[in-house]
């Protein structure tokens, strides 16, 4: 296959124009960002459509040189032909909702206007708002591909693209709709045996964050048991016996923990807000019992003995 069509390869080119516009000079206009970054938006939107399916981004010419070249046959065209930015867009809509096909035909409307014509291009819409809506597009077709923010655009430049994403309403429920949808597809293809070989090679048998306390829950995606965890308790109920002629102590006890992480090995389905733990109706909180050495803990007793 051309590499042209691998869509590790259009990932990548992604990533290269995405954080440059996001590089930090002040001599760049807000147009010349929004530039890069609508460049960047069709990239992941073709490398997610191209981790499917290659076919789905070549242009279907007659003689079928883009089409055999995406499938592996040929040579193919060098120069490379795919398919419209707004045929893209339509596909993504069609094959990661919540994707907002009209909103990426507006960037990508905004960016032929500033490169091919003599209007205003990108500044129809303030600034603020055109990154709310561009990471909030953006994040679904980087879901649909099982990265993250952080894989775009690294750990430095991440805190910018949520920062964006906070003032966006929507964007919690349309994240919840994507990463809900692809971890349904991940099942679906686990289950038809239809993972490709990458993908079992990178599926996790463990993905827990550690926290301090757990509880089993069932999967709002693919209804397999998962982890629900979270260390900040509440809620704290103690009790105890003293034997007065043994002098011994019992104690015990119970707590709410906060829900703070969701993950299930079924469908590699992971939630890391309690935003959207609480949006995909899963416990707030869950019940832990206390053993001697929490209850101690929780008392302050520690070394009083």
């Amino acid at each position: 296959m051309s590499m042209s069509y691998d869509h590790e390869a259009l990932w990548l080119k992604a990533k290269l124009f995405l954080n440059r516009a996001m590089d930090d000079d002040k001599n760049r206009s807000f147009d010349e960002q929004a530039l890069w970054a609508s460049l960047a938006l069709e990239l992941l939107g073709k490398s997610a459509l191209s981790k499917i399916s290659p076919i789905l981004i070549a242009d279907p010419t007659e003689d079928g040189k883009n089409i055999l070249a995406a499938a592996g046959f040929g040579d193919g065209d060098p120069k490379f032909v795919s398919v419209s930015a707004t045929t893209i867009f339509i596909r993504c809509k069609r094959a990661f909702p919540p994707f907002d096909a009209d909103k990426a035909k507006r960037i990508s409307a905004g960016r032929n206007e500033y490169l091919h014509g003599g209007g205003i291009g990108f500044g129809r819409n303030p600034a603020t708002n055109w990154w709310q809506e561009f990471w909030s597009l953006a994040t679904i077709l980087i879901d649909a591909q099982d990265k993250t923010i952080e894989d775009l655009v690294g750990a430095s430049r991440e805190d910018v693209a949520l920062t964006y994403l906070a003032g966006n309403k929507k964007y919690m429920e349309e994240r919840l709709e994507s990463l809900l949808g692809r971890a349904r597809q991940r099942y679906a293809q686990k289950v038809q045996g239809k993972l490709s070989e990458r993908e079992r090679k990178q599926w996790k048998t463990y993905l827990s964050a550690g926290l301090e306390h757990d509880a089993n829950e069932f999967c709002p995606a693919c209804g397999n048991v998962g982890l629900l965890e979270g260390e900040e308790m509440h809620n704290v109920r103690l009790d105890g016996y003293y034997d007065p002629e043994s002098g011994d102590i019992s104690r015990w006890g119970e707590a709410e923990v906060y829900s703070s992480y969701f993950t299930c090995e079924g469908c590699q389905l992971v939630l890391e807000q309690y935003e959207l733990i609480e949006l995909a109706g899963l416990p707030e909180s869950f019940t832990i019992q206390m053993d001697e050495s929490m209850v101690l803990a929780e008392e302050g007793e520690y070394g009083n003995d």
